[in-house]
Parts: structure tokens; sequence; C-alpha cells
């Protein structure tokens, strides 16, 4: 690069010279920094062509395996926001509410809805989401319209009348979830149940409509308007608080969960899909899906159950140990559902399509280029949690009561708790494809294989690390589950594999 020549003072002539230096860097850098892009573009363009991942090109369409990538950043994403929300609102609430005797009400009216939203309406994605696409795929639009309206029927009717039981039978089992609850407290306990009732129905709605939205390949709109009811409910305690109180939070807890459903049941009509409600009888489609629904419900419940033996089985351990499990999991679950979340999403629909055309290859083609970026994401992660685990349990909360000696006991349970992550994550993938085939049974088994090793193994491992050893025990449970899923999935592939030869 020719420098121009400058006369004149000397004062002048180096700062000329200086200049001309300064410039050559500059341009040295720039150079070098567009050659370390450049290699570092050849490097990640390789990894990807390494793992199945081929880089787009304008003229050449998306790949199902970088579909369910941009899926998992879509719903990665917008599930990181609605996290965000529930935290907002979750700092409104203590704000308005403190720990008093509403706010104790208002949770445990919120209770058993939520149990039944999580355990009835979750299940529906499971069960939904294969069969539909595989009528889609094989007799066309118009008969998974009529599978879609016969879903809602059954779906809804089956909340409404829960719900209907809920409100029956609040007066015999509200005061055992309240035990401690004056006459007063448990009337507007059983108050606010009445009035968040419409949420159990509502969730239903949304969990169908998502379904169907995400078997359509529709991922952004079903994983973001969960920021809507926090949201929802933090503007009406803003506006309403004073004079409803603690009716304000549940009035805008059930009018964000009417709005979602309202977003996103316009969002499935403009998919082409009706909402009336129109009944088409026990078809052979919707018994498969009934079928594949129980044992989806029945795997959600004993899973549900083990969280609960865990804290059981820490309380008989010496005080504090309860909360130091909880302590210890708080950062753990973040992670591992913000992780499992996007991928629970987005790899059902496409592993779906595959089984319906009967694409085996492409379900091992995409088992094996997941299975590679989750273990590549997780284990670093893992390693990281670990080796910071205890400077951040004491940036967290090593302050006023919580001493240095119960960081030293959390930061152990955090350790062993990250364990899980790695399998916790990828049994993600084995768990939809096995959905996929249409072999919920064998989800069955493994919740109730991991339920009884979670009993067994918290008993051996309490006796050497304390409460350090429930999360111990927890982590060998999603491993030794993860094991048995992929082996459960891989022999049902081969299966079908071997079967399509053999036809």
């Amino acid at each position: 690069m020719a420098r121009k020549v400058v006369t004149g003072p000397p004062g002048s002539q180096i700062r000329c010279f200086a200049a001309g230096i300064a410039v050559d860097f500059r341009f040295l850098i720039e150079k070098l920094a567009s050659s370390a892009r450049n290699s570092s573009l050849m490097i990640f363009s390789r990894a990807l062509q390494a793992v199945g991942l081929k880089p787009v090109s304008p003229d050449r369409p998306l790949t199902t395996n970088w579909k369910i990538f941009r899926a998992i950043v879509v719903v990665g994403f917008c599930t990181a926001l609605a996290k965000l929300a529930a935290t907002a609102k979750e700092l409104a609430v203590a704000d308005w509410f403190g720990r008093g005797d509403a706010l104790d009400a208002f949770l445990i009216a919120m209770l058993l809805p939520t149990t039944v939203v999580s355990l009835l309406a979750g299940a529906f994605s499971g069960s939904v989401i294969p069969s539909f696409i595989r009528i889609r795929e094989e007799k066309g639009q118009d008969a998974a319209q009529q599978l879609f309206s016969s879903i809602q029927i059954v779906g809804l009717v089956l909340l409404l009348v829960v719900s209907i039981l809920l409100a029956v039978v609040a007066p015999f089992y509200l005061p055992l979830l309240g035990s401690g609850f004056s006459a007063a407290k448990l009337l507007l306990t059983r108050q606010l149940l009445y009035a968040l009732l419409p949420f159990v129905v509502l969730n239903g709605a949304i969990a169908i409509w998502s379904s169907v939205l995400n078997a359509g390949e529709r991922f952004a709109l079903p994983a973001l308007t969960p920021t809507v009811t926090p949201l929802v409910a933090v503007v009406t305690l803003l506006l309403c608080g004073r004079t409803w109180g603690i009716f304000a939070l549940a009035a805008g807890t059930v009018a964000g969960t009417v709005l979602e459903a309202s977003l996103l049941g316009r969002a499935v009509r403009v998919h082409g899909f009706s909402l009336k409600f129109r009944w088409y009888g026990f078809s052979p489609e919707l018994r498969m899906v009934m079928w594949q629904y129980l044992p989806m419900v029945l795997a959600t419940l004993v899973t549900g159950i083990s969280p609960i033996i865990d804290q059981s089985m820490a309380a008989m351990l010496k005080g504090g140990s309860v909360a130091a499990l909880n302590y210890g999991n708080k950062i753990i679950n973040v992670v591992t559902s913000l992780s499992s979340a996007a991928l629970y999403s987005a790899v059902l629909p496409y592993f779906s399509q595959m089984v319906a055309r009967k694409d085996w290859s492409s379900c091992r083609r995409t088992l094996k280029v997941y299975s590679f970026l989750v273990l590549a994401a997780t284990i670093p992660m893992t390693a990281i949690l670990i080796l910071v685990s205890r400077p951040l349990v004491q940036l967290l909360y090593q302050r006023g009561a919580f001493t240095p000696a119960d960081t030293a006991v959390v930061s152990e349970v955090q350790v062993f708790f990250s364990l899980m992550i790695p399998a916790y994550t990828w049994a993600v993938l084995f768990v939809r494809l096995i959905s996929s085939l249409h072999r919920n049974d064998v989800l069955v088994y493994a919740t109730i294989m991991s339920a009884t090793l979670n009993v067994v193994l918290n008993i051996v491992c309490m006796r050497r690390w304390g409460v350090a050893g429930i999360a111990l025990s927890t982590s060998l449970v999603y491993t030794i589950s993860c094991t048995f899923l992929a082996f459960s999935a891989l022999r049902l592939l081969h299966r079908e594999e071997s079967a399509g030869r053999v036809s």
C-alpha cells in the first residue's frame, strides 16, 4: 500500500508518518478480521455438513433438519420471553400481596386447576399431532378437519366435566389442601376456585389449537402466547387491585387465558380449519387418538409424582433439606425447561411427517444429527454449571439467613442435579419419536420404571450423601430412563423398517 510523501516541518512529518502507520495497521486488522470470519464460516460450514445440516443456499429449500433447527430457535426464544413474563408477574404479585392470607388462598385455589391442565391438557400434543399428521397425509385436509372437530368436542367436554367435579367436591378437598386455614380463608379460597375454573377449559382449547398449529409447522404463536396471561394479570392487578384485591389477580388470569385462546383460535382459522363443533362419531381415527392419549396422561401423572416423592424423602433428613433440594434445583429447572421445551415442540411434527411417509432413513438421520447437537450443547453446559456452582449459589442466595454452610449444601445439590441435563434433554428426542410411532404405551413403562428406581436410588444415595444424594439419584434415574427410551425407540424404528421391507 503506497504512502503519500509529505514535506514540511519535522513535527508535521512525524504526525503524517504516524497517521499513515495507523491507516496501515487498521487495513491489516481489517484483512485479518475478514480472513478470520471467512475461516470461521468455513469451519462452521464444514461442522454443519459433518452433522447433516448442509448450509442453506437461496436456490435450495430448507431440509427437514434445518426446519427443526429453525423451530428450536423460535420456540426457545419465545419460551424465554414467556419465562420473563411469568417472572415479572411473580415479582408484581409478591410486591402487591407479600406472604398474606389472600395469596395463600389464591395459590391453593390454583393448585388443582393447574394440576389438571398439566395432566389432561398437557398430554394432547403427544397424542394429537402424530395422528393428525398421519390422517392429513393419508386422507387429506377434509379428514383432518373431521378429526380436529371430534377432538375439540371430546377434549373440551372432558375438561368441562372435570371442572364441574372440581367445583362440586371443593368443600371436601379444599379443607385438606388448606388444613391450617381459618373458615374465612377457606371461603375465600373456594370463591377464588370458582372464579378460576374457566382457566381449565380454556387451557384445553389452547392445548388442542397449539397442537394443530404445530402440526402445520406454525411454532412462533403457540410458543409466544404464554406471555399474554402473566402480562394481562399484572395490568389487571395494577388497574383493579385496590378495588378487587386478590380477585383482580384471578380475573387477570382468566382474561389473559381468554385472550390467548382467541389469538390461537384465529390462527387456526387462518390456517384453514373451522372451529365449529361438529361430531363425526367415534371414528377409527378418533379412537387411535384416544388410545394414544390415555398412556400420555398416565405417563404425565407418574412423572409428576417423582418430585413429590423426592421432597417427601428429603423431609426425612435433617432440617432445611427440603429447602436445599428446592434451591439446588431452581437453576437446573430453568435450563432443562428451556432446552427441552424447544426440542419437545419442534421435533414431533417432523418425526410424525417422516413416520406418516414411512421415511425411516430420514428418521435415523434426524435422530443422529440432533443427538450430536444436543450432547454437544448440553455436556459443556453441564461442565460449566459444575465449575461455577458454588460462586453462583453465593451470588444468588448467600445473604441474611442464608449462611456459607447453606451455600456448601445447596451447591453440592446443584452439582448433582446438573448431571441430569444431557440425559434429560436427549431423552426428549426418543420420547417424541416413540409418540410419532404411536407407541405411547412404552412411555408408561419408562415412567413406572423411573418412579420405582427413584425411590430405590433415593434410599441408597441418601445414606451416603444426604440431601445431595436425592439430586444424584434423580440424575441417575434420568440417565437410565434415557437409555431405556433410546433402546426402545431404535427397536421400534428397526421393526417398522423390517415390516416395510417385508411388505
